[in-house]
């Protein structure tokens, strides 16, 4: 018998919620019937992160000690019983762990369910790849698969030069779709570069911009990516008969009375739910294959914002949490 111990890879691991990243060595995990063992590149960070290691999100299903950490980019190591499609030395992508008792991105390896991953393509660096999952997910369930996105549509994206708005601004363009996007006076140039025509909403009420961009319509599809009163702007800002919203964060308590006096529609995107379940994994990995496709044509490129290493996981959860300019936060392993 082998007694010998298994390698040990290094991590950052939440200890408890509430305090800081500790780092650690860990196991090596060993790749079961469907996963691959993924040698990871980089660890893309987003606020839901930031909620857990708080102890704020109790819907992640979480429970200290864990390793956090969503979204990842890597080289298929080894592969499990049953893998197709995937071999030692493919470079991959995807939403992979650090919800629902799953392994997170902060590790130097992870054992992951080849349905959640997708090949990189290669006009992307690693970076650039771990900063796309959750994001591109979560825009392309609300923008395709919730509102059907189409040519023509006027579609008008909250919050668009964030970690979801900034690739939901691409994705929308990709489809043929007239793009508006809400920030800060200062994200008014990112916004011109991806494409979308940018909104001042701290100097424009909902009102005053549909009037001006709609002749007071209204817009074809609302994504919400802030949720709260925006959420409820969003309802008022949509158009009636056909409009339709959709939102990521559409938590806490809403008046549907303007939405409905427009006789439109609303939908929820909650992204974590194949993760939680375990069902509707394959949904994803088909979405970032459907992506990678975008980004090898250069339709669909993420922003990063920042440079850590590992060691500092800590400092780039803390930059998360007290928010960035536009695009996402990546932790680079390799």
């Amino acid at each position: 018998m082998n007694t010998s111990p298994r390698p040990a890879m290094r991590a950052q691991v939440l200890p408890a919620f509430g305090e800081p990243l500790r780092p650690s060595e860990l196991p090596v995990p060993s790749p079961g019937a469907g996963e691959v063992l993924v040698r990871i590149a980089a660890a893309g960070l987003n606020p839901l992160d930031t909620k857990i290691a708080a102890g704020e999100a109790a819907h992640a299903r979480v429970r200290p000690p864990a390793v956090l950490g969503l979204d990842a980019s890597g080289v298929v190591a080894a592969v499990g019983p049953g893998v197709s499609g995937f071999a030692p030395g493919d470079e991959v992508y995807g939403m992979i762990g650090g919800v629902g008792g799953v392994q997170g991105s902060l590790a130097e390896y992870a054992a992951v369910d080849t349905s959640l991953l997708a090949h990189k393509p290669a006009l992307w660096s690693m970076e650039e790849a771990a900063a796309v999952p959750l994001a591109v997910i979560t825009a392309w369930e609300g923008l395709v698969d919730r509102a059907q996105v189409g040519a023509g549509d006027t579609v008008l994206v909250h919050g668009g030069a964030g970690g979801v708005g900034h690739l939901a601004v691409q994705l929308a363009m990709t489809r043929g779709a007239r793009v508006w996007a809400t920030g800060h006076a200062a994200q008014a140039g990112t916004l011109r570069r991806l494409g979308a025509v940018p909104i001042d909403f701290e100097r424009s009420p909902v009102e005053e911009y549909v009037r001006e961009h709609t002749g007071g319509l209204g817009f074809d599809v609302v994504f919400d990516t802030l949720g709260g009163a925006n959420l409820d702007r969003s309802f008022t800002a949509v158009r009636p008969y056909t409009g339709r919203v959709v939102s990521s964060l559409g938590w806490g308590t809403h008046s549907l009375a303007p939405l409905s006096f427009r006789a439109a529609s609303y939908s929820g995107v909650f992204t974590l739910l194949p993760l939680l379940e375990g069902t509707g994994r394959a949904a994803h990995g088909r979405i970032l294959a459907a992506a990678a496709a975008l980004g090898s044509e250069g339709a669909l490129r993420p922003i990063l914002h920042g440079g850590y290493e590992l060691r500092d996981a800590g400092l780039a959860l803390e930059e998360v949490s007290r928010g960035v300019p536009a695009g996402k936060v990546v932790v680079r392993l390799a």
